[in-house]
């Protein structure tokens, strides 16, 4: 249970870090962060995570992540359902507590999306389904070449978490324009439940290309990583 809890603090520390940004500071008046804060804000929470809870549960804050690492022969099947659970759960937490903020404000409207992720109009770029759904199975296969890479027991250990958090940063410098960048399906499901209409009709994709693109990141490192062959 305490792995299970680790990673509902976790994913929820990325949501409402990560979307809290994009909500709250990416556009504020003057002084927004913009692309590269909320860039940095979603590297941050995986970093400090890492950090906090990666000899815990592992800190995988994302089902994609998991299922990935199960594909890569690093996670057993039967802690799969439980983890990708306590991801969800804790995504949807962190959406209601930025909710609670983001309300609190004269003027806030869901029709802004609420940092849902989004293709064709709903794209911040204005990018099609075919090039959103390119764009999350690469960057989520790199993200998991990463983890794997950074993760194995060859490497030094103590410095995964700055890759893996810089590795995040740098998918969300290059995908935010596509789709507001989901990589995760816990975090593209957190935020949509609130934003409801089209964020849950476009849901389906944040679910199956960052999934897909995990399980062929974990299979390629498994791959090229595997010195016996």
């Amino acid at each position: 249970m305490k792995k299970y809890a680790a990673e509902f603090f976790g994913t929820f520390w990325l949501v409402l870090g990560g979307c809290g940004s994009a909500v709250l500071a990416a556009a504020f008046p003057e002084l927004g962060i913009g692309f590269v804060g909320v860039a940095l804000a979603f590297g941050l929470t995986v970093l400090t995570m890492a950090f906090a809870i990666g000899h815990i549960s592992g800190c995988h804050l994302n089902p994609a992540v998991s299922i990935g690492l199960w594909a890569g022969g690093r996670f057993p099947a039967r802690e799969l359902v439980s983890y990708i659970i306590a991801q969800v759960i804790g995504a949807i937490a962190a959406g209601g507590v930025l909710y609670l903020i983001a309300s609190g404000k004269a003027g806030f409207d869901l029709a802004g999306g609420f940092a849902s992720n989004g293709y064709g109009v709903h794209s911040p770029g204005g990018y099609s389904l075919f090039a959103a759904l390119i764009c999350e199975v690469v960057m989520t296969m790199i993200f998991l070449l990463v983890i794997m890479g950074a993760t194995d027991k060859r490497v030094t250990p103590g410095f995964a978490p700055l890759a893996i958090g810089l590795c995040l940063t740098l998918i969300h410098l290059i995908s935010i324009p596509v789709t507001n960048t989901s990589v995760n399906p816990a975090r593209s499901t957190g935020v949509a439940i609130f934003a409801g209409g089209w964020a849950i009709g476009q849901l389906w994709l944040f679910w199956i290309a960052p999934i897909v693109g995990g399980i062929l990141g974990a299979l390629i490192y498994r791959f090229i990583g595997n010195t016996k062959a």
